[in-house]
């Protein structure tokens, strides 16, 4: 979920004509058209599958009252943040993919840019507030319900969708009123902020330069303190006579800990690649896996880690 440099997408200069478009050209995964059906297919399947696991999740949650703790709160909303990132998306990504024209308007590609990294900075911070949950049911466990009362739950949570929403708003409304030239084709399958100030046609440092910044801190300063946390909880772990329980405490940070580095090992992969534009393809890659992917696995990774997730699932499904 990078925003700078635009290093990671290819900008296609074919002057097709421009004069004509009244948007931008998502060129996609540009492939036959029998692989675009399969390809349709395929991501259609991913798409469904990540609604029903993550819904799976929120109506478990809702449903089953022992897990009306906070863990399972802020499970919950991360489940709902999973669907509404992945719809960001998908969809788009699967009309073009039966479109002939690949054109997505100018206020489409903004609303999809806006709420992809809004969205995208509101999981690094429920991943961050995830983190500080485990701390505390691990480190001060005795005083864990005094601390993390449903009033400070719904506070964080409000927090993180409230930030989330507001980190790159700026940045955004700058950059969509900007004149565009050149021919407008984008070589990815998403409206993304480095070919879009490539196609300005004239620069402004100060927007890149604070958009980079921006981008730098909600990755890192989540990633750090999740890190420090864990850190604080290994050192509690470790200070546990019994390896039952620290096999007990381990495993209530596994799933959180796995999914830290489903999504932050494949930003990281984004954030820190070389410069090329022979990369494209490998960007989209990764680009697809967290953005599509790793919302898919997320459910799978906590419906098996956790008993109680598993028990409140065969609730659900009625077996």
């Amino acid at each position: 979920m990078t925003l700078f440099p635009p290093r990671h997408m290819n900008i296609s200069n074919t002057p097709s004509n421009s004069s004509t478009i009244t948007g931008f050209i998502l060129l996609g995964f540009p492939c036959s058209r029998h692989g675009q059906i399969l390809l349709f297919l395929l991501f259609a399947g991913v798409y469904l599958l990540t609604l029903m696991g993550n819904g799976s999740i929120i109506c478990a949650v809702c449903q089953d009252q022992r897990l009306h703790t906070p863990m399972y709160i802020l499970l919950a909303n991360f489940s709902f943040l999973e669907i509404s990132y992945v719809t960001s998306t998908v969809p788009n990504m699967l009309a073009n993919l039966l479109s002939d024209n690949k054109v997505i308007s100018f206020s489409g590609c903004f609303l999809q840019f806006y709420f992809f990294f809004s969205l995208g900075s509101t999981e690094c911070f429920f991943l961050a507030i995830m983190a500080f949950d485990r701390y505390l049911a691990i480190c001060r466990p005795l005083r864990y319900p005094t601390l993390m009362t449903a009033r400070l739950c719904t506070n964080l949570v409000v927090s993180c969708w409230v930030l989330g929403f507001l980190w790159f708003l700026v940045p955004i409304i700058i950059i969509s009123q900007m004149s565009f030239c050149g021919s407008r084709i984008i070589d990815h399958f998403l409206c993304d902020p480095g070919p879009l100030l490539a196609l300005t046609c004239t620069r402004v440092p100060v927007i890149e330069l604070t958009s980079s910044t921006l981008s730098s801190l909600v990755l890192f300063i989540p990633f750090f303190f999740i890190m420090g946390s864990y850190a604080l909880v290994l050192r509690a772990v470790l200070k546990v006579p019994s390896a039952a329980g620290r096999r007990k405490a381990f495993s209530t940070c596994g799933s959180h800990l796995a999914v830290v580095s489903l999504f932050y090992g494949s930003v990281m992969v984004m954030y820190v690649s070389p410069t090329s534009e022979h990369e494209a393809g490998m960007q989209k890659i990764v680009t697809l896996f967290y953005s599509a992917v790793t919302p898919l696995i997320n459910p799978v990774i906590y419906s098996l880690r956790n008993k109680d997730m598993k028990h409140a699932m065969k609730k659900l499904l009625g077996t």
